[in-house]
């Protein structure tokens, strides 16, 4: 049996020290036998990571531009990892995340994966699998979720993979200089996956590598999605296009680009997350950021060919995969409990349920423990039956029975 692949983990954050500390958290909790992680944020996420307990073993890079591109090129440069794994500050992963996502590297023409992404409930799917053509055109993809899915170059279409859960092979980062600075925010992604595919490569979508990701508040967007500014998502257009698109059909490929935001935060003025004026505001904002994007600088990035520093491997945590399980007027007892074994070690899974028929939600505590709160009679998978009467005992098994493989939990 081969030796597992040393991965670098890379996390960039910006002016969000308090999510980063909870995705360090639930990194450092991940079951791979060899990795590291590289953090590279402003000088409050550097001091948040710092702050951690286990500090000494992270690689953590000052980076203060507002630019994801650039920040993750120079995680890239100090990654000693083969392959390096990218993940937001907002998201968390699963334990299980690495030994499934790097699993389909065994195969030598697989340079990128993907995996699936959970939504701010921790039960809906926020990102599963797509494609894009070289107009930004995405379509779903359909996969088995139980097994991994490689897609070799064809018919001009790239498997479109999210920067809060994919790896990259480090030599074809290398080799196709990285992320294109061009993209401070937005399309960073995409534009690397059309470069992959158009060398030859070949990209695994891995259903079970799971993260589940926050959409924490930006400059660019609220709390609950609504957007604060669209300055970057237009230059990235601009920069795509000048990438991909023949000047000739600039003007008829940016037109529908530009109707379809519109229609977004018109959608939020009925929805009353938006006036009016905000509408003329954000419309541009985005105007503005398309004529920019049509001058900036884009590629010619820089990724060091040798890793700036050593591998630093983050030690591996032994404790078992445990379930707590209780009534939800047990919650105080039962939380402290679960910090108390996570602190230990374990990775703990609570299950909270009420007597009724409330939907389920799942997150990862700042303590560094998983909950799942919701009614015994009440919906986790979103396409399940309204209300299901059940026992109690019936219902966490059924519980942990969904989570169990991402959980690392022995049943």
């Amino acid at each position: 049996m081969s030796e597992p692949l040393p991965v670098s983990v890379v996390v960039v954050s910006r002016d969000r020290p308090e999510a980063l500390k909870r995705c360090l958290e639930g990194v450092a909790q991940l079951q791979y036998p060899q990795f590291e992680v590289v953090v590279v944020a402003d000088a409050a996420g550097v001091a948040a990571a710092q702050e951690m307990p286990f500090a000494d073993n992270l690689k953590t890079v000052l980076f203060e531009r507002a630019n994801i591109s650039q920040a993750r090129n120079l995680g890239i440069s100090h990654a000693a990892g083969e392959v390096v794994a990218f993940i937001d500050d907002d998201a968390v992963p699963e334990p299980s995340w690495l030994t499934y996502l790097i699993r389909p590297f065994d195969k030598p023409e697989v340079a990128c994966a993907g995996g699936f992404v959970r939504a701010r409930n921790g039960i809906s799917y926020q990102w599963e699998a797509r494609s894009i053509d070289a107009r930004g055109v995405s379509e779903p993809v359909d996969v088995n979720h139980s097994r991994v899915t490689v897609f070799r170059p064809k018919g001009g279409r790239a498997i479109k993979t999210e920067g809060t859960n994919m790896a990259v092979r480090r030599d074809i980062l290398v080799t196709l200089e990285g992320f294109d600075p061009g993209f401070a925010f937005f399309l960073d992604e995409t534009d690397l996956n059309l470069r992959i595919m158009r060398a030859g490569h070949a990209t695994a979508i891995v259903p079970m590598a799971e993260v589940h990701h926050g959409y924490q508040a930006s400059p660019r967007r609220r709390p609950d999605r609504v957007p604060r500014d669209l300055f970057d998502i237009g230059a990235s257009w601009a920069v795509f296009q000048r990438k991909y698109i023949p000047e000739r059909e600039r003007l008829d490929h940016w037109h529908p680009l530009r109707l379809a935001e519109r229609r977004r935060l018109v959608s939020h003025v009925v929805a009353g997350r938006l006036e009016p004026g905000d509408v003329r505001r954000l419309m541009r904002r985005l105007d503005q950021g398309y004529g920019q994007g049509l001058a900036r600088h884009r590629g010619g990035a820089q990724v060091s060919a040798s890793a700036v520093s050593a591998f630093r491997a983050m030690p591996v945590r032994t404790g078992a995969g445990v379930v707590l399980t209780g009534r939800s007027w047990q919650r105080a007892r039962l939380r402290r409990e679960a910090a108390q074994r996570a602190e230990q070690g374990e990775r703990v899974t609570l299950i909270l349920l009420s007597p009724t028929a409330l939907y389920h939600r799942v997150s990862f505590m700042p303590a560094g423990y998983w909950e799942q709160r919701g009614g015994l009679w009440g919906r986790s998978e979103r396409d399940a039956a309204l209300v299901r009467f059940q026992s109690f005992r019936s219902r966490v098994r059924r519980e942990v029975l969904r989570v169990a493989q991402q959980r690392l939990i022995s049943l």
